[in-house]
C-alpha cells in the first residue's frame, strides 16, 4: 500500500513510518518540522519506499500518485509548543484535516485522524470512556488544542456521515519513548532531561494529578490496528495504557531510574490542567484485541537509554528548564 502520515517526523508519526515501511508499504511523510525532526526519519530516507515532503497540510497539499491509507498526526501536542503556537494549532486541526480529508476522498483513501485525550478536558467522568462528551474550557489557553481537536474529529464525522469517507478516530492518552525531543515540554522527557543532568525535577501544584503513560511502541501498534480492523467507518477509540500514577510517583521512579537522588521543585499548576487523566480501553480490546504490552519500568528504561545517546545528550543542556 501507499500510505500518507501527516506529522511524520515527530516522535509517534517517525516511529509509525518505520513501522509501515518494515511491513512492506510505500510511506510518504509530510511534516514542516515545527515540532518534529528530520533527525527522526534519518535512517528511514535511505529506502526506496521512503519519500519526505516538507510541507505544511494547513496550505494545499498535493500527493502525486495513488495514496491508499492516510494518517493524519500533524499537529503541535505538547503544552509549551501549542501554547507558543495557537493559530497554527488550530489551522492544522481544522484546514489542515479538511485538506487530507478531501485528499481521502478524490483517492478513496481509509483515513485516521489521531486526536487526543485533551478532548476530555479536565474530566468529570473517571476514567474516560469515548462516550464521554468532555469538560473542556472553550475560551481558555489550552483551548486551541482542546477545541482544534475537537473541531477535526467533528469534521471527520461529516465526511462520514455526508461523503461516506472511509474514517476512524484515535484519541491518543499520553505517550512516551524514543524519539521525543529533550525540549518537547512534557513530563517524562522534562524529567529525565532535568535527573540525567543533576537538576530537581519540577513538580507542578502538589504532583498528586495522575496520568497514564502508554509506551509509544504500544500507541502506534493500537494507531495501526484502529486503521486496518474491520470496523464500521466512524469509530471513535481510546488508545492508551490504563494504569495510572500520580505525577509526583513518576519523577521519583524516573529519578530512581537514572540513578540520582530524588528532588523537587514546586511550581504553580497551569491553567486548565487536568487532575486526572486514565483511558478506559474496553473498546480498542474489544474490537482490535489491542491493549498495551510494555510494562512501565521497562518503558522508562528504553527512553532513559534513548536520552543518554551521543546526539542527544548535546541537546539535554537547557532542556527541561521550564517545562509546561
Amino acid at each position: 500500500m501507499r500510505i500518507v502520515v501527516t506529522g511524520g517526523a515527530g516522535q509517534i508519526g517517525s516511529i509509525l513510518c518505520g513501522r509501515l515501511l518494515n511491513a512492506g508499504n510505500e510511506v510518504v511523510c509530510v511534516d514542516n518540522l515545527s515540532t518534529g525532526s528530520r533527525s527522526n526519519v534519518t535512517d528511514l530516507e535511505s529506502s526506496s519506499g521512503f519519500t519526505f515532503v516538507n510541507a505544511d497540510v494547513s496550505e494545499a497539499i498535493a500527493i502525486d500518485g495513488p495514496v491508499d491509507r492516510i494518517y493524519h498526526l500533524a499537529s503541535p501536542a505538547s503544552p509549551p509548543d501549542y501554547l507558543r503556537t495557537p493559530l497554527a494549532t488550530l489551522a492544522v486541526n481544522s484546514r489542515g484535516t479538511a485538506n487530507l480529508l478531501r485528499l481521502a476522498d478524490r483517492e478513496h483513501a481509509r483515513f485516521v485522524f489521531a486526536s487526543t485525550s485533551e478532548v476530555y478536558g479536565d474530566p468529570e467522568q473517571h476514567p474516560q470512556r469515548e462516550e464521554y462528551w468532555g469538560h473542556v474550557n472553550p475560551t481558555g489557553v489550552r483551548s486551541c488544542y482542546d477545541e482544534g481537536k475537537r473541531f477535526g474529529e467533528a469534521l471527520t464525522m461529516a465526511h462520514v456521515r455526508e461523503g461516506g469517507t472511509d474514517a476512524r478516530i484515535v484519541r491518543i492518552f499520553n505517550t512516551f519513548g524514543p524519539h521525543s525531543r529533550p525540549d518537547d515540554g512534557r513530563m517524562v522527557p522534562n524529567f529525565i532531561c532535568q535527573a540525567l543532568t543533576g537538576r530537581p525535577l519540577t513538580v507542578y501544584g502538589t504532583g498528586n494529578q495522575t496520568r497514564s503513560l502508554c509506551y509509544v511502541d504500544d500507541t502506534v501498534e493500537g494507531i495501526i490496528s484502529t486503521m486496518e480492523a474491520d470496523i464500521p467507518s466512524g469509530e471513535v477509540i481510546n488508545i492508551g495504557n490504563p494504569e495510572e500514577h500520580s505525577v509526583i510517583q513518576f519523577a521519583q521512579m524516573i529519578a530512581q531510574l537514572c540513578g540520582v537522588g530524588f528532588q523537587s521543585v514546586a511550581r504553580d499548576l497551569p491553567e486548565d490542567d487536568p487532575a486526572r487523566r486514565c483511558p478506559d480501553i474496553s473498546k480498542a480490546r474489544q474490537l482490535l484485541d489491542w491493549s498495551p504490552r510494555v510494562s512501565l519500568q521497562a518503558g522508562l528504561e528504553n527512553t532513559i537509554q534513548w536520552f543518554r545517546t551521543a546526539t542527544v545528550q548535546e541537546d539535554l543542556v537547557g532542556a527541561g528548564a521550564d517545562p509546561g
